[in-house]
C-alpha cells in the first residue's frame, strides 16, 4: 500500500499547534446519548497556556480521571459514562493521520472522547525500533492531552497471537509510558490487542504480570486486558464469557476488550456481548463496519445493531481506522492526511461517514 510521508511533533510544537488552531467553538456533547456529560459550550482559554485537563468543556475536563465502577466505566464523579472514538490504523503505517489537525477535528467536528494510538509491535513497529516508537506513542498522547482527549495506548499485537512472546518488550513499554503520562489523568492502558492461539490462561498470567509494571508508575489509570480468540470473549475458539468470569484477572481497575467487525459478526455475537455485560466490565477498543479483514463492503445495519446495543450497557467503543488507506476500513479517501482538512464529510469514506454521523447524532 501507498505510505504516507513521516511527520514529527515535539511537544512543545504540538501544545503550541493545538493552541493557534483556536479548536474551533463547538458544543462539546455527547451527542449519542444526547447530553454533554455535564459539558457547556466549548470556551477558548483566555491565555496561550493548555489547561493540564484539556479546553473547559472537553471528555477530559468534564470527566476527570475515570476509573471501572462495577461493570461499567466511570467518570471522577462516580457516574457511568460511555466513551466513543476511534482507532488509529498501525502507527508505522500512517504515521501522519494523527496529528494536531486531525485530532482537533476529531474533537470538535466529530465530536468524539478519545482515541486509540495503535502500536503494532511486529510488522515494521514496536521491535524495530523501541525508543522511536516509544516516541511517536508519546507524541500522540500530548496532543491528545493538549485536546481534552482521553489516549488508549495499544500494545498491538496480532501475530504471534501468543502475548509472552513479548512480555518483556511489554514491561519495558509499558514502565516508559506509565511513567511518562503518570500525572495524566487522560491516558488508558491497553496491553494486548488481539490475543489469539492460546488459552484465557496464558493472557491472564500475562496480564498479571503487566499490569504491576503500569500500576508501579501510574495506580489510577485504566488497563484494558484483550480476550481470548482476538478479543471474542473466547467465542472464536468456541468458548466465551464464562472463564473469565470464572477465573478474572487479579487486578482491579480493569475492563476487557472485544473486537468485532459488523459484516462478519452477528446477531449471535450480540446475544452473547448483551449477556456478558451484566458480568463484566467491557470495552469495544476496535471495531468496523466491514469482514473481519478490514476490508469489503459495510455492513450498516449490522453496525447500528452493534452501536445500539453498546450504547444500552454504556460500553465504550472506537473504530478501526482512523486512517487514509485505500481499504474499506480507513475513514478518510486517499491522501487526505497528506493535508490539514479533516473535518467535514468531503473527505470521508462511507465508513468515515457513518461513524462521524454517529458520533455527533445525525
Amino acid at each position: 500500500m501507498d505510505m504516507p510521508r513521516p511527520r514529527t511533533f515535539a511537544a512543545a510544537a504540538i501544545i503550541a499547534a493545538v493552541v493557534a488552531a483556536g479548536l474551533a467553538a463547538l458544543p462539546i456533547a455527547n451527542a449519542e446519548t444526547g447530553d454533554s456529560n455535564g459539558a457547556s459550550d466549548w470556551v477558548a482559554p483566555e491565555t496561550t497556556a493548555v489547561p493540564f485537563a484539556g479546553p473547559a468543556g472537553s471528555p477530559v475536563d468534564v470527566n476527570g480521571q475515570l476509573s471501572v465502577c462495577g461493570v461499567n466505566l466511570c467518570n471522577e464523579a462516580g457516574e457511568p459514562i460511555q466513551l466513543r472514538g476511534m482507532s488509529s490504523h498501525g502507527i508505522q503505517f500512517f504515521p501522519d493521520c494523527l496529528n494536531p489537525d486531525s485530532l482537533e477535528a476529531l474533537r470538535n467536528d466529530w465530536l468524539a472522547d478519545f482515541v486509540r494510538i495503535s502500536m503494532y509491535v511486529q510488522e515494521g513497529g514496536f521491535e524495530t525500533d523501541p525508543a522511536g516508537f516509544t516516541g511517536k506513542v508519546n507524541e500522540a498522547v500530548e496532543t491528545a492531552t493538549a485536546l481534552g482527549l482521553y489516549a488508549i495506548i495499544d500494545f498491538h499485537i496480532l501475530t504471534p497471537g501468543d502475548p509472552t512472546f513479548n512480555l518483556e518488550r511489554a514491561q519495558s513499554f509499558f514502565a516508559d509510558v506509565a511513567a511518562e503520562h503518570a500525572d495524566k489523568p487522560n491516558v488508558i492502558y491497553e496491553i494486548a490487542n488481539e490475543p489469539n492461539g492460546v488459552s484465557w490462561d496464558t493472557i491472564k498470567n500475562y496480564a498479571e504480570q503487566v499490569i504491576p509494571v503500569v500500576r508501579a508508575a501510574d495506580p489510577d489509570g485504566v488497563v484494558l486486558v484483550g480476550t481470548r480468540g482476538f478479543s471474542s470473549l473466547g467465542l472464536t475458539d468456541g468458548a466465551d464469557e464464562t472463564e473469565i468470569i470464572e477465573d478474572p484477572v487479579d487486578a482491579e481497575n480493569i475492563m476487557y476488550t472485544f473486537h468485532f467487525y459488523a459484516a462478519s459478526h452477528g446477531a449471535d455475537r450480540r446475544a452473547v456481548v448483551d449477556r456478558a455485560a451484566a458480568s463484566l466490565p467491557l470495552f469495544v477498543s476496535e471495531f468496523g463496519t466491514q469482514t473481519f479483514t478490514g476490508d469489503g463492503a459495510n455492513d450498516l445495519e449490522s453496525a447500528t445493531a452493534w452501536l445500539d446495543l453498546l450504547k444500552s450497557h454504556k460500553i465504550g467503543y472506537a473504530m478501526w481506522s482512523y486512517s487514509d488507506g485505500r481499504e474499506s476500513n480507513s475513514a478518510f479517501v486517499q491522501g487526505t492526511c497528506q493535508g490539514t482538512e479533516y473535518a467535514g464529510t468531503e473527505v470521508l469514506t462511507e465508513s468515515g461517514n457513518f461513524i462521524r454521523s454517529r458520533l455527533r447524532g445525525e
